[in-house]
């Protein structure tokens, strides 16, 4: 049986390189030793086991979303015809497979889901709206908020 992970089984060091690995998760060994006092060996040894305990999900590269034409994004308030299990799981199938999707929340109060949509401007949201959401079933309405500016934006969770 696994045991139940949570931030109690972390000490300073390991919240450390957390917080390091966040803000830059191409920092050698040797330079995340450097920042968190400790020598490569153990500071190896840390990271693997908050790879293996779920801890550090994956690495990736954070792309620049104007030089790849995603200029604008769009919050879509999607609210479902029905409420059955069938029709939920169906939604959440076909709303993972449109890549214009790079969020989906299932929220509470007057909608059902929020997604986040990026494209390349608003005649390529249109026709993201009529060509790939018009082909989602049991949607009963979708409301879009347009993202004027950003203000602060981050993928850091808060240690």
């Amino acid at each position: 049986m696994r045991e139940n992970l949570s931030m109690e089984n972390l000490d300073v060091t390991d919240l450390e390189i957390l917080n390091h690995l966040q803000e830059n998760s191409n920092l050698t060994t040797k330079e995340l030793a450097a920042l968190v006092n400790l020598s490569s060996t153990p500071v190896y040894e840390r990271v693997k086991k908050l790879e293996k305990e779920g801890y550090i999900k994956k690495y990736m590269a954070l792309l620049d979303p104007d030089k790849l034409n995603r200029e604008l994004i769009v919050f879509c308030n999607i609210t479902l015809k029905q409420h059955t299990k069938e029709i939920g799981n169906q939604f959440v199938q076909d709303i993972v497979a449109l890549k214009e999707v790079t969020e989906c929340y299932n929220i509470s109060g007057d909608y059902d889901f929020k997604l986040k949509v990026m494209v390349k401007d608003m005649k390529h949201y249109q026709e993201f709206v009529i060509n790939s959401l018009g082909s989602v079933e049991n949607i009963g309405s979708a409301h879009s908020t347009f993202v004027i500016g950003t203000i602060k934006h981050g993928y850091n969770v808060p240690i």
